[in-house]
Order: structure tokens, then C-alpha cells, then sequence
């Protein structure tokens, strides 16, 4: 648990030092160069100029200064540095989401401001480096959905090709990974399943008749058939997967409403750390916090969306 009112939530100093201790658990690590030897805090009267910074290290290594934010997607940010803490906290323990103009009045910042906070959170919340779900005697569940932009006027003519198309991973107890395509067809979804499932893993899916062929090469494939009304057999049922997609449907349709197809990637990052990372698998919103926080490094992004390199 977590309150709203602890000092790394309302002073810059306290969040800069929190921050320190989620990123650097060991000491200070020089962005530029690696180095965790020569590294040592400058005080504000050793630095040139009028203004006085504080938390500024200087890396002997390379002799560059630096701070906790450089090289993560806060760097270069005029929002307090508290306010970011605060804004990572609420979306990380907000179960379907908290819409921009939340995060605006509740931060006092503009809603250009807010949203985007928004996507830097969002992208520290996708996971860089993720190893193969599943395993041996593990389930992974499998299963598409389609996503449905509002528009002014709702057409009846729509089709679910009209709509955004999402291959999602469930492991049982585990992780959920979703993927927004083009097409879902059997190569598309063979292709994510090689590169994220092990080979010993049991699937389930519906009847949909792109799977079989997808998932030839596993240890097992089942399947339930919803057109019969069938939804479980014992341990054989996609009902994990579809609470996953109740969740995040909800959250699209009713908190953010107007997402944009351009970054719908990073909406289902958010929805897939939050259940990644859920109360089930034991962690709380505070650890759920800290975990976004140690990934916002390496992930910079400017306001026209493309990555600092």
C-alpha cells in the first residue's frame, strides 16, 4: 500500500532521492560511459554559473556530469520530478486506467502536459528484454481480439476488418503479452508464438482455424468450442485470456475512449504490465510502481514520437 501523501509524491528533493535508490540500488552508474568507480555527487558550490542544481554527479571516467534522469524518458522534462513519481503511480494502480485529463487536474499541468507523461510512463512500462513464456506442464493461453475505434457516427456497415486486430499471450499465474497486426492469419500468429513461447508448452485456444497450424510444433494444443456454448473441460478453457481482454476493452472504451491506432502499442504495454504484474502474482501498487520506475531507462521519446538513439 501507498499513500498519496508520502514525501517522494510531494517534494522534488525526497522524489530525486527515491528515484536514485530505484534506479542505482548499489550507487550511481554513469549513463554515458558505465562506469560505477569514479562517480561522485557535485555540490552546488563547486558548479559554474548562476543557478544552483541539486542532485548532479560527475563521472571521472569519462568527466560528464549527470542525474538520475538522463537517459530515461523523464530526461530533460521541466515537470517537477515528483510529479512524475505521482503520475507513474496513479496508472500503475489504476486497474483499467486513468484517463490524460485525470492526470491533468489531479497534477495541475496542462492536458498537452498530461498526455505526454502519459505515453513516456507507458513506454517505461514495456518490457525491454523478456524471456519465452510457458514450459513444461505450463498452459499458454492464445486468442484475437478486435479492437473498436469511437467515431462521431457509428457505422452499421463496420467490420471487424475495420477494426484494430491484437494477438494476445496469456501464461496461467504468468504473464500477458499482446501484439497489434495487421492481419491475423496463421503466419502471424506462428511467427509470435516461435519468438515468445517454448517449445514444451501445452496451448489453448478457441476453434478458430488459424491455430492449428500455428501451434503444430508445441507439446499440446486444445481447445474449447464457444459456438456450442462450450467454455470449459477441467483445466481446458480460454477464460483466462478473456478476463485479460475484459479488462483491457473496458479500459479503451471507457477510460481513454479516443486512442489512436499510431499508439495503440504502447496502451496494450500498459495493460499488459499492470496484469503481468498483478495483486494475483503478488505484487501491490507500490512494487508495481517501482518495477515501471527501474524500466524507464534506455526508453527517451520526444513529443513527435520517435526514439532518442
Amino acid at each position: 500500500m501507498c499513500n498519496l501523501n508520502s514525501p517522494f509524491f510531494q517534494d522534488e528533493d525526497k522524489a530525486r532521492t527515491y528515484l536514485e535508490a530505484q534506479r542505482w540500488p548499489n550507487g550511481a552508474i554513469c549513463p554515458h560511459c558505465g562506469g560505477d568507480e569514479r562517480i561522485y555527487p557535485v555540490k552546488p558550490q563547486q558548479q559554474k554559473g548562476t543557478s544552483i542544481r541539486k542532485g548532479i554527479y560527475q563521472c571521472n571516467d569519462c568527466d560528464k556530469q549527470f542525474t538520475v534522469t538522463v537517459g530515461t524518458v523523464f530526461e530533460r522534462s521541466k515537470v517537477p520530478l515528483h510529479k512524475w513519481l505521482l503520475a507513474t503511480y496513479l496508472i500503475c494502480s489504476s486497474k483499467k486506467g486513468i484517463s490524460t485529463k485525470q492526470i491533468e487536474r489531479s497534477l495541475g499541468v496542462t492536458y498537452k502536459t498530461a498526455w505526454f507523461m502519459m505515453h513516456r510512463i507507458r513506454e517505461a512500462m514495456r518490457e525491454k528484454e523478456t524471456g519465452k513464456m510457458g514450459g513444461g506442464g505450463r498452459f499458454v493461453e492464445v486468442d484475437e481480439t478486435y479492437l473498436v475505434k469511437k467515431t462521431k457516427r457509428y457505422d452499421k456497415k463496420r467490420t471487424i476488418y475495420d477494426n484494430e486486430k491484437v494477438i494476445t499471450l496469456v501464461e496461467r499465474d504468468g504473464a500477458a503479452r499482446s501484439f497489434h497486426v495487421k492481419r491475423v492469419t496463421s503466419g502471424t500468429a506462428k511467427r509470435i508464438l516461435n519468438e515468445q513461447v517454448f517449445k514444451d508448452t501445452a496451448i489453448i485456444t478457441d476453434q478458430s482455424s488459424i491455430y492449428p497450424r500455428a501451434v503444430k510444433d508445441y507439446a499440446g494444443h486444445a481447445t474449447v468450442n464457444h459456438s456450442i456454448h462450450e467454455y470449459a473441460r477441467g483445466s481446458i478453457h480460454t477464460n483466462t485470456i478473456e478476463g485479460y481482454f475484459s479488462i483491457l476493452k473496458r479500459g479503451l472504451t471507457g477510460i481513454y475512449q479516443h486512442w489512436s491506432s499510431q499508439h495503440l502499442k504502447r496502451y496494450l504495454s500498459e495493460y499488459d504490465f499492470r496484469y503481468t504484474y498483478r495483486e494475483k502474482n503478488g505484487f501491490n501498487d507500490m512494487q508495481r510502481t517501482n518495477i515501471a520506475l527501474k524500466g524507464i531507462e534506455g526508453k527517451r521519446i520526444t513529443y513527435g514520437g520517435h526514439y532518442a538513439r
